[in-house]
């Protein structure tokens, strides 16, 4: 009846006491007038409402995209009755193991208010380069896989997908 649970204690004490030694960073450095700077996302992380060349810069920067249509195989409805579960199936014939193979595929649609809405990343221990999944769309658009390589090449195909009822919130409209 008296025993004491000190396994989450301990999780506690150590997460407060990360946060404050967080803070008194932040506060050491305020205090010492060293420049501010704002950090408007994460490394890699989305900006709300980002555009989809705002997101490819982001995760491509000047890369260029290569075709892909004989490489990597996309199936989307041509009609999403319910943009809040789109089924979407992308396979690549490209390798996941040798020289040069798959170690990311990208699903971005270009007209959500956050365009990347799915990275997988991919091992020898994969076999192959399949996703098979469901996604949501705010509106009418097209929908892009992007299959990154070890190397850096990129490849992209994209299906243009018509969404009779929004499975996302949109922005109010001016």
């Amino acid at each position: 009846m008296g025993a004491k649970h000190t396994g989450s204690l301990g999780r506690r004490k150590f997460l407060r006491a990360a946060a404050f030694a967080g803070i008194g960073v932040t506060l050491n450095e305020f205090a010492s007038g060293a420049p501010a700077t704002a950090q408007l996302s994460g490394a890699g992380m989305p900006l709300a409402d980002e555009l989809v060349e705002a997101t490819l810069k982001r995760l491509f920067g000047n890369r260029t995209f290569q075709k892909g249509d004989d490489k990597i195989k996309l199936e989307l409805p041509l009609i999403a009755e319910d943009g809040g579960n789109v089924a979407i199936t992308i396979d690549s014939s490209l390798p996941v193991s040798g020289a040069a193979n798959v170690s990311n595929i990208y699903i971005i649609s270009d007209k959500n208010r956050r365009p990347m809405l799915a990275k997988f990343s991919f091992t020898p221990d994969c076999g192959r380069a399949f996703v098979s999944t469901a996604i949501r769309l705010a509106t009418t658009t097209d929908v892009r896989a992007i299959v990154e390589m070890n190397d850096g090449t990129l490849y992209s195909v994209s299906k243009h997908v018509r969404v009779t009822i929004s499975g996302c919130d949109l922005p109010a409209q001016s």
